[in-house]
């Protein structure tokens, strides 16, 4: 069912304690960002949050356009924006400058959000997120073509507007949508160029909703995509022991602020708890363990889903540098080889 080819990425940790100096985690990251690219990784992903307070994280476009200078061969993933919050011609406009600036290296991974926080901060009534989101979209893509656009939208207006700078990917930057919800990988069907599965749902559940997604494509007449990714959160070390001992506290701590920031409410139904104990939580959700372990399970989403970009977190939260840096070169040179070579 998957495609021949397994593409491996980084979601760098964005969230960060009040007090942490920002500026040391900033310079860690760029050391991340020079050590993937050095080890072959195809992919880095910001995601993007507003008024994170009680913890810090630094915003998407600026920081994902430091790191195209960092890791010169690295695809790009904002992964994702908020589109529901931004005006379509601003955010048309930061990509095509981002493609071109990265020579045809990013990604466009949009979605709802669901922070209270940030539809009030961007002047957005929770109810309008979809319609907004779709408009949006639209907007953006029409933009793409590089000619003129008139468009009267809700909250904007396009008068023969067109983007300052061309894209350097044809026809445009690829469309990820994230989507937890039955309706909304309907809408990723639709309206994307590909599923962007998420990090928090069962193997299960996503079994289930990849049953919806192929039946969508298959009423719109859209082919299956080419690349399908998926975010995980993943540890490797040497011993499946030493990998939970190392990895299980950094990730449950992702997880409780998850639940503290609301992600659960907008998971699929029947699978919305996130606040059992690491084991529980941990079973077909993370890939945590030695090499084999590792390879093994990431052929199964391959085979079970369908997936081939895979997107992983390692480093939860407060995870040490050298530990983030050795399950990076251990994947890179013990887990990557071996999937590789079963899906020859």
């Amino acid at each position: 069912m998957g495609q021949s080819k397994m593409q491996f990425g980084i979601m760098q940790r964005g969230v960060f304690p009040w007090k942490e100096d920002m500026r040391k985690r900033f310079e860690e990251l760029m050391e991340q960002a020079r050590t993937l690219e050095a080890l072959g990784y195809d992919s880095i992903t910001k995601g993007s949050h507003f008024s994170t307070f009680p913890h810090r994280e630094m915003t998407q476009i600026p920081y994902l356009c430091r790191v195209m200078a960092e890791a010169p061969s690295l695809r790009l993933n904002a992964g994702i924006v908020l589109l529901s919050l931004h005006n379509p011609l601003e955010v048309a406009e930061y990509f095509a400058t981002m493609d071109l600036m990265s020579n045809g290296r990013t990604i466009f991974g949009c979605a709802l959000g669901y922070r209270d926080v940030e539809y009030k901060g961007f002047g957005v009534k929770k109810g309008e997120g979809v319609p907004r989101f779709e408009e949006n979209l639209e907007a953006i893509k029409q933009l793409w073509t590089g000619e003129p656009v008139t468009m009267h939208g809700q909250h904007f207006e396009l008068d023969e507007a067109r983007i300052s700078v061309p894209l350097v990917q044809s026809p445009r930057p690829p469309i990820w949508m994230g989507a937890n919800v039955d309706n909304a990988v309907k809408r990723a069907a639709r309206l994307a160029d590909c599923w962007y599965l998420n990090p928090h749902q069962k193997l299960e559940t996503l079994r289930r909703q990849m049953d919806i997604y192929r039946e969508e494509l298959n009423r719109i007449g859209k082919p299956f995509p080419d690349e399908l990714p998926i975010r995980r959160e993943v540890f490797c070390a040497r011993t499946h022991e030493e990998a939970v001992e190392i990895a299980a506290p950094h990730i449950k701590g992702m997880y409780d602020l998850y639940k503290e920031w609301g992600q659960d409410r907008a998971m699929a139904k029947g699978d919305q708890d996130i606040t059992m104990a690491y084991e529980e939580l941990a079973k077909d959700r993370f890939i945590v363990g030695d090499p084999d372990e590792v390879a093994a399970e990431m052929l199964r989403y391959n085979t079970e889903l369908g997936v081939n970009h895979i997107i992983m977190s390692v480093q939860g939260t407060g995870m040490p540098q050298t530990q983030t840096l050795e399950t990076f070169q251990l994947m890179a040179e013990e887990v990557f080889p071996k999937v590789r070579a079963a899906m020859e």
